[in-house]
């Protein structure tokens, strides 16, 4: 068969579509929780259920500073969308435990951490988002964070 997704391209796939659902004014940003060739829970980047969106009312952006000076920008509106995915497979009952997780860009290194905490032991992307952050993080763990290729890309 030619012209198959592979089950990488396939997941990272669906990431688009989840993506869509975001309601971040920056980026749109989409997360798929897998296991066995299997959904376990997705998640897009959002205000968290209820209150109100950036896409409706503005973004909250705040700066920071890293610890090698370069500033950061961030919205405390927002929920990123590996948080949200790992949040609906808690709200579900859905052990991520050695699953695997999609996600439209690189994840930051705050969503790094808790993917690691979490026990997820691959991390899937398509666009590259500030991958050196991660770099000294990922010595220390049994992660493995990939860059998937889709077609026509």
């Amino acid at each position: 068969m030619t012209g198959r997704l592979t089950w990488d391209q396939y997941f990272l796939t669906i990431t688009r579509q989840v993506a869509e659902r975001s309601t971040c004014s920056r980026a749109k940003v989409g997360a798929v929780i897998v296991r066995d060739k299997s959904i376990l829970a997705t998640g897009y980047n959002g205000a968290p259920a209820g209150m109100p969106h950036c896409t409706d009312v503005g973004c909250l952006i705040y700066q920071s500073k890293t610890p090698n000076g370069d500033i950061e920008e961030n919205c405390f509106r927002t929920i990123h969308a590996e948080i949200n995915a790992i949040a609906q497979a808690a709200k579900n009952g859905a052990s991520i435990r050695d699953a695997s997780i999609y996600i439209t860009h690189t994840p930051c290194i705050h969503c790094f951490k808790v993917l690691v905490n979490t026990g997820i032991k691959n991390i899937y992307y398509e666009i590259p988002y500030k991958p050196h952050t991660l770099e000294e993080l990922l010595r220390y763990t049994g992660v493995q964070l990939a860059r998937v290729d889709l077609p026509g890309k």
